[in-house]
Protein backbone atom coordinates (compact mmCIF):
# COMPACT_ATOMS: atom_id res chain seq x y z
CA UNK A 1 0.00 0.00 0.00
CA UNK A 2 1.21 3.36 -0.86
CA UNK A 3 1.16 6.67 1.62
CA UNK A 4 -0.89 9.69 0.47
CA UNK A 5 0.31 13.26 1.21
CA UNK A 6 -2.67 15.65 0.73
CA UNK A 7 -2.04 17.80 -2.47
CA UNK A 8 -3.45 21.08 -0.58
CA UNK A 9 -3.66 20.25 3.35
CA UNK A 10 -0.76 18.19 5.17
CA UNK A 11 -2.83 18.20 8.73
CA UNK A 12 0.75 17.45 10.09
CA UNK A 13 2.04 20.54 8.88
CA UNK A 14 0.23 22.45 12.09
CA UNK A 15 3.35 20.49 13.70
CA UNK A 16 5.85 21.98 12.12
CA UNK A 17 4.11 25.05 12.39
CA UNK A 18 4.07 24.98 16.14
CA UNK A 19 7.69 24.57 15.78
CA UNK A 20 9.17 27.15 13.76
CA UNK A 21 6.56 29.38 15.92
CA UNK A 22 8.21 28.22 19.30
CA UNK A 23 11.45 28.63 17.48
CA UNK A 24 10.86 32.18 16.44
CA UNK A 25 9.24 33.32 19.46
CA UNK A 26 12.49 31.91 21.94
CA UNK A 27 14.53 33.94 19.34
CA UNK A 28 12.86 37.06 19.49
CA UNK A 29 13.10 36.84 23.13
CA UNK A 30 16.33 36.17 23.63
CA UNK A 31 17.58 39.12 21.40
CA UNK A 32 15.41 41.64 22.92
CA UNK A 33 16.42 40.75 26.85
CA UNK A 34 20.45 40.34 25.72
CA UNK A 35 19.63 44.34 23.89
CA UNK A 36 18.09 45.57 27.43
CA UNK A 37 20.68 43.94 29.45
CA UNK A 38 23.59 45.37 26.82
CA UNK A 39 22.71 48.77 27.68
CA UNK A 40 23.37 48.11 31.76
CA UNK A 41 26.71 48.64 32.52
CA UNK A 42 28.28 46.48 35.01
CA UNK A 43 29.56 48.08 38.16
CA UNK A 44 32.81 46.14 38.09
CA UNK A 45 33.20 47.49 34.75
CA UNK A 46 34.98 43.93 33.40
CA UNK A 47 34.43 43.39 30.10
CA UNK A 48 33.33 40.00 28.83
CA UNK A 49 36.32 38.57 28.36
CA UNK A 50 37.89 39.69 31.63
CA UNK A 51 35.11 38.08 33.57
CA UNK A 52 36.16 34.96 31.69
CA UNK A 53 39.61 34.62 32.52
CA UNK A 54 38.93 35.52 36.33
CA UNK A 55 36.14 32.73 36.03
CA UNK A 56 38.08 30.31 34.67
CA UNK A 57 41.24 30.77 36.92
CA UNK A 58 39.03 30.94 39.48
CA UNK A 59 37.95 27.28 38.92
CA UNK A 60 41.82 26.34 38.78
CA UNK A 61 41.84 26.36 34.76
CA UNK A 62 44.78 27.92 33.25
CA UNK A 63 44.41 25.78 29.67
CA UNK A 64 41.74 27.37 28.28
CA UNK A 65 42.56 30.52 25.47
CA UNK A 66 40.24 33.10 25.27
CA UNK A 67 39.67 34.07 21.88
CA UNK A 68 37.46 37.18 19.99
CA UNK A 69 35.30 36.03 17.02
CA UNK A 70 33.21 37.80 14.64
CA UNK A 71 29.64 37.25 14.64
CA UNK A 72 26.37 38.30 17.03
CA UNK A 73 26.09 35.72 19.97
CA UNK A 74 28.13 33.39 18.10
CA UNK A 75 29.62 32.59 21.61
CA UNK A 76 30.88 29.19 21.95
CA UNK A 77 33.53 26.94 23.97
CA UNK A 78 35.22 23.74 21.95
CA UNK A 79 36.41 21.32 24.15
CA UNK A 80 38.67 19.66 21.83
CA UNK A 81 40.61 22.54 21.52
CA UNK A 82 40.19 23.96 24.90
CA UNK A 83 39.42 27.45 23.09
CA UNK A 84 36.25 29.46 24.18
CA UNK A 85 35.56 32.07 21.81
CA UNK A 86 33.43 35.24 22.49
CA UNK A 87 31.81 37.01 20.13
CA UNK A 88 32.01 41.16 19.08
CA UNK A 89 28.72 41.56 21.35
CA UNK A 90 30.65 39.67 24.40
CA UNK A 91 34.58 40.22 24.11
CA UNK A 92 34.92 43.89 24.90
CA UNK A 93 31.35 44.92 26.25
CA UNK A 94 31.29 45.87 30.01
CA UNK A 95 27.34 44.68 30.29
CA UNK A 96 25.37 42.54 32.27
CA UNK A 97 24.94 40.86 29.60
CA UNK A 98 28.15 40.11 28.27
CA UNK A 99 29.05 38.86 31.19
CA UNK A 100 26.21 36.60 31.59
CA UNK A 101 27.01 34.88 28.02
CA UNK A 102 30.87 35.01 28.96
CA UNK A 103 30.22 32.88 32.22
CA UNK A 104 27.92 30.66 30.42
CA UNK A 105 30.51 29.51 28.28
CA UNK A 106 32.97 29.02 30.82
CA UNK A 107 30.38 26.75 33.02
CA UNK A 108 31.21 24.53 29.93
CA UNK A 109 34.49 24.69 30.24
CA UNK A 110 34.16 24.14 34.16
CA UNK A 111 31.86 21.22 32.69
CA UNK A 112 34.43 20.07 30.41
CA UNK A 113 36.99 20.12 33.64
CA UNK A 114 34.97 18.34 35.68
CA UNK A 115 34.32 15.60 33.48
CA UNK A 116 30.23 16.55 33.54
CA UNK A 117 28.58 13.37 31.97
CA UNK A 118 25.83 14.99 30.01
CA UNK A 119 28.32 16.96 28.08
CA UNK A 120 30.46 13.74 27.78
CA UNK A 121 27.26 12.16 25.84
CA UNK A 122 26.15 15.28 23.92
CA UNK A 123 29.76 15.48 22.73
CA UNK A 124 29.66 11.78 21.85
CA UNK A 125 26.24 12.18 20.00
CA UNK A 126 27.23 14.73 17.91
CA UNK A 127 28.70 13.24 15.06
CA UNK A 128 25.30 10.71 14.96
CA UNK A 129 23.11 13.63 15.49
CA UNK A 130 24.69 15.93 12.66
CA UNK A 131 24.49 12.48 10.57
CA UNK A 132 20.79 11.95 11.46
CA UNK A 133 19.44 15.42 10.96
CA UNK A 134 21.20 15.52 7.37
CA UNK A 135 20.15 12.19 6.09
CA UNK A 136 16.97 11.22 7.87
CA UNK A 137 14.91 13.27 5.42
CA UNK A 138 16.70 12.20 2.09
CA UNK A 139 16.41 8.04 3.52
CA UNK A 140 12.81 8.50 3.90
CA UNK A 141 11.88 9.98 0.86
CA UNK A 142 13.84 7.29 -1.54
CA UNK A 143 12.32 4.88 0.86
CA UNK A 144 8.80 6.46 -0.37
CA UNK A 145 10.18 6.67 -3.82
CA UNK A 146 11.01 2.89 -3.83
CA UNK A 147 7.51 1.63 -3.01
CA UNK A 148 7.09 2.73 0.48
CA UNK A 149 10.51 0.74 1.79
CA UNK A 150 9.93 -0.12 5.74
CA UNK A 151 13.94 -0.53 5.87
CA UNK A 152 14.72 2.52 4.69
CA UNK A 153 11.73 4.85 6.31
CA UNK A 154 12.37 2.94 9.67
CA UNK A 155 16.31 4.31 9.58
CA UNK A 156 15.05 7.45 8.43
CA UNK A 157 13.19 7.84 11.21
CA UNK A 158 16.12 5.96 13.94
CA UNK A 159 18.42 8.62 12.72
CA UNK A 160 16.12 11.52 13.02
CA UNK A 161 15.47 10.41 16.70
CA UNK A 162 19.07 10.56 17.37
CA UNK A 163 18.91 14.15 16.65
CA UNK A 164 16.07 14.39 19.32
CA UNK A 165 17.92 12.57 21.28
CA UNK A 166 20.96 15.33 21.30
CA UNK A 167 18.59 17.77 22.16
CA UNK A 168 17.36 16.76 24.90
CA UNK A 169 20.70 15.66 26.19
CA UNK A 170 21.34 19.48 25.47
CA UNK A 171 18.98 21.02 27.99
CA UNK A 172 20.47 19.87 31.11
CA UNK A 173 24.22 20.62 29.91
CA UNK A 174 22.71 24.28 28.90
CA UNK A 175 20.52 25.21 31.92
CA UNK A 176 24.25 23.32 34.45
CA UNK A 177 26.17 25.95 32.48
CA UNK A 178 24.18 28.92 33.60
CA UNK A 179 23.37 27.82 37.06
CA UNK A 180 27.53 27.43 37.53
CA UNK A 181 27.92 30.90 35.65
CA UNK A 182 25.79 32.66 38.16
CA UNK A 183 26.82 30.78 40.97
CA UNK A 184 30.54 31.62 39.85
CA UNK A 185 29.56 35.19 39.14
CA UNK A 186 28.79 35.83 42.86
CA UNK A 187 31.06 34.00 44.39
CA UNK A 188 33.93 35.97 42.98
CA UNK A 189 32.57 39.41 43.02
CA UNK A 190 32.31 40.27 39.17
CA UNK A 191 28.68 40.57 39.71
CA UNK A 192 26.45 41.89 42.62
CA UNK A 193 22.54 41.74 44.17
CA UNK A 194 20.59 42.92 41.17
CA UNK A 195 23.24 42.37 38.86
CA UNK A 196 22.33 38.52 39.25
CA UNK A 197 19.11 38.67 39.17
CA UNK A 198 19.71 40.58 35.64
CA UNK A 199 22.17 38.45 34.27
CA UNK A 200 19.72 34.99 35.42
CA UNK A 201 16.97 37.03 33.03
CA UNK A 202 19.69 36.96 29.93
CA UNK A 203 20.84 33.05 31.19
CA UNK A 204 16.91 31.98 31.13
CA UNK A 205 16.25 33.51 27.93
CA UNK A 206 18.98 32.01 26.12
CA UNK A 207 17.80 28.87 27.96
CA UNK A 208 14.58 28.84 26.18
CA UNK A 209 16.38 28.90 22.62
CA UNK A 210 17.26 25.17 23.57
CA UNK A 211 14.01 24.43 25.25
CA UNK A 212 11.80 25.28 21.92
CA UNK A 213 14.67 23.72 19.39
CA UNK A 214 14.39 20.70 21.52
CA UNK A 215 10.37 21.03 21.36
CA UNK A 216 10.64 21.65 17.34
CA UNK A 217 12.67 18.35 16.74
CA UNK A 218 10.12 16.56 18.68
CA UNK A 219 7.50 17.39 16.79
CA UNK A 220 9.01 17.11 13.97
CA UNK A 221 9.79 13.16 15.26
CA UNK A 222 5.86 13.08 16.01
CA UNK A 223 4.80 14.22 12.87
CA UNK A 224 6.96 11.41 11.01
CA UNK A 225 5.69 9.06 13.41
CA UNK A 226 1.73 9.62 12.08
CA UNK A 227 3.20 10.06 8.33
CA UNK A 228 4.56 6.39 8.82
CA UNK A 229 3.10 4.65 11.93
CA UNK A 230 1.15 2.30 9.98
CA UNK A 231 4.15 1.20 7.48
CA UNK A 232 4.15 -2.45 9.25
CA UNK A 233 0.73 -2.70 9.17
CA UNK A 234 0.09 -2.10 5.77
Amino acid sequence: MGYYFPYYFDPTYILVIIGVVLTLAASARVRSTYAKYSAVRSISGMTGAQAAERLLHASGIYDVHIERVSGHLSDHYDPRTKVLRLSDSVYGQNSIAAIGVAAHECGHAIQHQQEYAPLRLRGTLVPVANFGSRMAWPIIIVGVLLGGSSTLINIGIILFSAAVLFQLVTLPVEFNASKRAVARLGETGILFGEELDQTKKVLNAAALTYVAAAAATILQLLRLLILFGGRNRD
